[in-house]
């Protein structure tokens, strides 16, 4: 059997970021969560996960910001994110696996999370 992924949710809506927490536990997923930029890079720093789902709109530190410092460092590089925004943004700003527009519901996340890991890992899950 395969290890479990883990997955990070950044997001400062603490309901939603539960109803995520939450579909993806019954997914089979590890999780971890942060309600800010800051608490998600202290997060990697201890824990690198498998996929990252992320917030533009946080307090403090940007998602944007968060995204360019995961791409910046060697060991963070090549992680899968998905952003989930209610906000309008070009997906070719960004470079990331994924993007979500809000609201986005449980069985919407579980389908984008695995593509984004599969894609990621060349089609293996």
């Amino acid at each position: 059997m395969a290890a479990r992924k883990t997955i990070l949710i950044v997001e400062d809506d603490e309901d939603l970021r539960r109803l995520f927490r939450t579909a993806l536990t019954l997914a089979g997923y590890d999780v971890i969560e942060a309600g800010d930029g800051v608490e998600a890079l202290q997060r990697v720093d201890l824990l690198v996960p498998d996929l990252v789902i992320l917030d533009l709109v946080l307090p403090g530190l940007t998602g944007a910001a968060v995204q360019q410092e995961l791409a910046a460092q060697a060991l963070t590089r090549d992680i899968p994110i998905v952003i989930v925004t209610g906000t309008y943004v070009d997906p070719a700003d960004f470079d990331v696996a994924c993007l979500l527009r809000k609201p986005v519901t449980p069985d919407q996340l579980i389908q984008t999370v695995r593509s984004c890991l599969v894609q990621s890992q060349g089609g293996v899950v």
